[in-house]
């Protein structure tokens, strides 16, 4: 057994400070409060015909009309990042915005803990996002906020297709979101990272349910939580949409994470920081459990909250304080 792996991980409940309060996104989040609609509708006219007044009279959307998110999800992108381009085929997963973005600001504040406090900016910072999907959401937000350059990978070649579609369409973003499918659908980083490539961080939103069927009905459930299942009315299967390969995998989140974790242990000289998004807490435990065997040095959970939604993410790390302290060094 190596000496990492002999000492026990540090694990650690946030990044850098306290913990968000309950409901509020990151502080350097754009999307505090209400949409400004008026605004959002005079950058992309288009979202005026789906516009909808909500039971207490303010305006909003039907976040259950695929079709009405999608073209939400453009006006924003537009109004806040400058993607004056953005589209995905109809039936992949379109991504609340304001979430993905939380994960990507917590992220650099933890570049931050082993940066003397600065979060780092520039191309300098590498980050590989694995499963990008169609609609290429965390290369776009972070190369916007933060100038970081993103390799996104993914085991779709349609989904590989569309993301490049939409890098192509917006100039300048080309040289700083390369694309690749990953070849075998059994490997995560094997086979996809090349021996000489260093990322500062990896991230992941893991597909989430165990089969098709667990999806639809976490669907259905979701619906009649929040009192929308009206059997009158025909509602998507999902609001977001999403393909198989983007809502679930045999054994689900758990199963898919395991692997992660195994992975990322043979390449842990390679990357300063793994992460994943975890949806079921009830799954830290063995997320832990699997880090320990994998001989993580330092482990971080943080916390996030979008509204009613708590979500979390976990970091993980092979290198030593020194060391990581080092390659930050060596970034500037």
């Amino acid at each position: 057994m190596c000496a990492s792996a002999k000492r026990p991980p540090k694990q650690r409940s946030s990044t850098a400070g306290q913990a968000p309060d309950r409901g509020r996104l990151h502080p350097r989040n754009r999307h505090q409060g209400r949409y400004d609609f008026p605004a959002l509708i005079e950058a992309s006219p288009e979202l005026a015909a789906f516009v909808i007044l909500n039971p207490y009279g303010k305006q909003s959307i039907d976040f259950a009309n695929p079709a009405a998110v999608r073209v939400f999800n453009r006006a924003l992108l537009k109004r806040f990042y400058a993607i004056e381009h953005w589209d995905i085929p109809a039936d992949y997963l379109c991504p609340p915005i304001p979430g993905r973005a939380d994960y990507l600001h917590y992220l650099a504040d933890l570049l931050a803990t082993d940066n003397a406090g600065a979060v780092p900016r520039g191309a300098a910072v590498r980050v590989l996002d694995i499963g990008v999907g169609a609609n290429c959401i965390y290369p776009l937000l972070g190369h916007r906020e933060y100038g970081w350059r993103f390799v996104g990978a993914d085991i779709a070649a349609r989904a590989i297709a569309s993301a490049r579609t939409i890098v192509q369409a917006n100039a300048g973003l080309g040289e700083h979101i390369e694309l690749r499918l990953q070849q075998d659908p059994g490997h995560i980083f094997d086979g996809l990272l090349q021996p000489d490539e260093r990322f500062d961080l990896t991230l992941c939103n893991p597909p989430f349910h165990a089969s098709a069927e667990e999806a639809a009905s976490g669907s259905k459930r979701k619906w009649r939580n929040l009192g929308k299942l009206d059997p009158t009315r025909k509602l998507p299967l999902l609001n977001f949409g999403g393909q198989a390969a983007e809502l679930w995998c045999p054994g689900g989140e758990a199963a898919f994470v395991a692997r992660l974790i195994g992975e990322s242990a043979g390449h842990g000289q390679q990357v300063l920081w793994f992460s994943t998004l975890i949806s079921k807490s009830g799954n830290l435990p063995g997320v832990y459990a699997a880090l320990k065997r994998a001989g993580a040095l330092d482990i971080r959970t943080v916390e996030m909250s979008q509204g009613q939604k708590q979500s979390r993410f976990v970091a993980w790390t092979f290198l030593e304080a020194a060391q990581r302290q080092r390659w930050s060094q060596g970034r500037r």
